[in-house]
């Protein structure tokens, strides 16, 4: 049977236990491999039906012992209870991940308590059982090239039983194999290594990068690597260079590479799979680019050169550094993004704020991919209800009231005359007349009018400053001018008009849209003809490429109903606007389960968040600003947990999950943000951009994130396909998730100069680019927290 595993976690257990089991010497054929290739230990099977691979110390630990233990002395499954959990809580430990010191300190742990209770072995009986020679494998391999963690000192009882494990026969055995394995694997992989260096060296000489179309190589550097790879591809296979470089991609697994090809996407007539990719595999050049690749049934799985790609890509990121990951894909082209959008005297519920936060990062990533774009809040500030609320203002009103809180008090008389509505139908004929005079100019009624909505543009702009959000221009109902009067000319005009009960209609039941009333019989408008009027307006303005519409679902219809009357109008335009739609948020309320305005959220997130933060004393000692960031905190709970919800989904507002900071939360990515920045102010050194990389790591942690770094551009660009801002979001959490597993082994204080500088230049290039991401995402980048 074939034992392949990664050089920096060989599996000493394992051999002890086949010792230990009396299998025959050939049960196991070692195969150590180099660390970049592969983080797990793999075993596969010479059975004389069919091959079987199995992956993972304890399933491979578990796999011997059924098969060599008949008596099933090793992993009693009828042990008690306590005895078998015991054994569980360990082993589960160990299956986890390869040795690292935080997980040595929780396994030394739960042994050391294992230990209390028995006194000798790990569980009850003399005889080692099966997670005595996982452990023991376990941090075997670790002390083998680390010194023993000093905060393992105090455990004696754990350390005696390491000694006893130590000085048995078939410990000792297995390290003396594995020992002489690893040895002359190690020369074989130095012999293989320099003549692939060698080769790779010889083949960069006469390797030059392609060009291909949707390649840009200067503004994204993997796309350097991918050009080469499918040039060199197209070559092994009758495939368009283009279609190749677009198969190449992101594999589905870390640890199926970096970059992988899926050959059933090249639709090979009449080929296998299969067979091609282990054809391409046999093939494939070794180069300055590649050093490696794998076949795994129908995908082949590239290993790049870490060291390569990371001499240009950190050279790009600190050449842009903020700008870093966009491009000019858009430029010279005019896009408007239509978002948030507010009535006047109501609240700013839950779904103007996930059409803010979505608005607000569709218009930055057009502006991350070149494009000129204009942000526009198209308020509802326009209709009867203000004819309501003037009423209403001249019964209950308060001009001290209106100047401390205009959109609060606003709403309140809004609630207050709606009552005395419901209960007397002569106020709606007021409002009603009330609503003409503003649409027939009377000074008075659109005095009183422009207060009411000047005093709330102000007391918006407040909120959205405090979301990181500006617009360009504020919009509403009541600034569409003659262009809704020029629209139901054209209406008239295109014989598109049918009257109904004294109503203008445009009847759109032959495209399934229903009927649509674009006038009153009192000749007033409805939202429709002001929104007819305004994309007119607009197009002869701005001149657009493309306009969006960031309403939530519920408006699907009205949409639909706009862009259909804009096509039978005869504009060449219409095609060029988009709405694009989202879900509905559930359970949006204070945590005393009543209905608020978005700034009652804020408050209570930021104050939540304060004091979590307070409960650290130490840190929170080094905050300058510990509101302003407690604030900044809790708006990137609010807005995380919207944008991890996919667009058109509904999703609940859950105020447990959102202040976490242990899983993908905004709050987690806030906290790795401000991590990164700890490094750079720890080790007082400065960023050397001329920092010697080939002193990074060849563990295959260091490569993960060199490449996760450099894929952000291809997010950025893709992203405009769908607007999905949990591309971001997925993106950001898996860059936290590689920069953590990076740490646990890579420091850098500590470390020899240019390993250390090499090592604070990739960490600072990850900062980077993870507080771009952020930014993306309306949120402000936390250095201390």
């Amino acid at each position: 049977m074939a034992l392949s595993f990664p050089l920096n976690n060989a599996p000493f257990g394992l051999l002890a236990l086949a010792n230990a089991l009396k299998a025959p010497s050939s049960t196991l054929a070692l195969s150590p491999v180099p660390v970049e290739t592969s983080t797990a230990t793999t075993l596969v099977t010479k059975d004389s039906v069919k091959a079987v691979k199995i992956t993972g110390v304890v399933p491979i630990a578990r796999f011997l012992v059924r098969a060599h233990d008949s008596s099933n002395t090793f992993y009693p499954e009828s042990s008690d209870v306590a005895n078998y959990t015991a054994q569980d809580q360990l082993l589960d430990i160990v299956r986890q991940t390869i040795a690292t010191p935080k997980h040595l300190t929780t396994l030394a742990t739960a042994a050391d308590k294992a230990l209390a209770a028995t006194g000798s072995f790990l569980l009850s009986k003399e005889q080692p059982q099966l997670c005595d020679y996982a452990v023991w494998g376990m941090i075997t391999a670790y002390t083998k090239s680390h010194s023993l963690l000093s905060n393992l000192k105090d455990l004696e009882k754990f350390m005696a039983w390491m000694a006893r494990m130590d000085e048995r026969a078939e410990c000792k055995e297995a390290i003396s194999t594995m020992d002489k394995a690893l040895e002359e694997a190690k020369e074989t992989l130095a012999k293989e290594a320099a003549a692939a260096a060698a080769e790779r060296a010889l083949s960069s000489a006469v390797i030059e990068v392609p060009t291909i179309e949707g390649s840009d190589p200067v503004v994204d550097p993997l796309d350097e690597f991918k050009n080469v790879m499918a040039f060199q591809l197209s070559k092994l296979v009758d495939v368009d260079i283009k279609i190749l470089y677009d198969a190449l991609e992101a594999p589905r697994a870390a640890e199926n590479g970096h970059i992988a090809l899926s050959v059933p996407r090249l639709r090979l007539k009449g080929k296998d799979p299969i067979a091609v990719a282990a054809e391409i595999v046999d093939k494939f050049p070794v180069s300055d680019y590649v050093t490696l690749a794998k076949a795994d049934g129908p995908f082949v799985n590239f290993f790049l050169n870490h060291v390569k790609l990371a001499q240009s890509l950190f050279k790009r990121i600190y050449e842009t550094k903020e700008r870093w990951g966009g491009n000019n894909t858009g430029a010279g082209k005019k896009v408007i993004v239509e978002f948030s959008s507010p009535n006047i005297a109501k609240p700013f519920h839950a779904g103007h704020l996930r059409s803010t936060i979505i608005g607000s990062f569709v218009r930055n990533i057009l502006d991350a991919n070149g494009y000129d774009t204009t942000s526009m809040n198209y308020l509802g500030d326009w209709g009867k209800q203000y004819g309501l609320l003037a009423i209403g203002f001249e019964r209950y009103g308060s001009e001290e009231k209106l100047l401390a809180d205009p959109i609060k008090h606003l709403f309140d008389v809004y609630v207050q005359i709606n009552v005395d509505a419901k209960e007397n139908e002569a106020v709606h004929d007021e409002a009603r007349a009330y609503f003409k005079k503003m649409e027939d100019g009377d000074e008075a009624a659109l005095k009183n009018w422009s207060r009411f909505r000047n005093l709330s543009i102000v007391k918006y702009k407040d909120i959205y400053a405090r979301l990181n959000i500006a617009f360009d221009v504020y919009s509403g109902e009541s600034q569409v001018t003659d262009g809704m009067e020029r629209a139901l000319k054209l209406l008239h005009e295109k014989k598109l008009l049918t009257e109904s009960d004294g109503a203008l209609i445009v009847d759109l039941t032959k495209y399934k849209l229903g009927i649509c009333v674009v006038q009153k019989k009192d000749g007033t408008t409805l939202y429709i003809t002001r929104d007819i009027g305004a994309a007119l307006e607009r197009y002869e303005k701005y001149g657009f490429e493309h306009m969006y519409y960031i309403v939530a679902s519920q408006q699907d219809l009205h949409l639909k109903q706009l862009f259909k009357i804009l096509e039978l109008l005869g504009f060449d335009w219409a095609k060029k606007v988009t709405h694009l739609n989202f879900g509905m948020v559930g359970g949006m309320s204070t945590r005393k389960g009543t209905v608020v305005f978005l700034e009652d959220i804020l408050e209570e997130t930021r104050d939540s968040m304060h004091e979590v933060m307070k409960k650290n004393e130490h840190k929170y000692a080094q905050i300058e600003n510990p509101l302003e960031v407690a604030d900044n905190i809790g708006i990137a709970a609010i807005m995380i947990q919207d944008a991890s919800a996919r667009r058109v989904k509904n999703y609940d507002f859950d105020w447990k999950r959102m202040f976490s900071f242990e899983g993908d939360t905004g709050p987690y990515l806030q906290y790795a943000h401000a991590r990164l920045c700890s490094i750079e102010r720890k080790t007082e050194m400065e960023v050397n951009p001329n920092a010697d990389l080939t002193a990074l790591d060849d563990e295959r942690a260091c490569a993960d994130l060199i490449t996760m770094i450099a894929r952000y551009p291809q997010i950025v660009r893709e992203t405009t396909r769908s607007f999905e801002p949990v591309n971001i979001v997925g993106y950001a959490m898996k860059l936290s998730h590689n920069v953590s597993q990076a740490l646990e082994t890579m420091y850098v204080m500590g470390a020899e100069k240019n390993k250390a500088e090499a090592r604070l230049f990739m960490y600072w290039s990850a900062r980077i680019t993870l507080g771009n991401a952020m930014r993306l995402l309306n949120l402000k980048p936390q250095e201390r927290m």
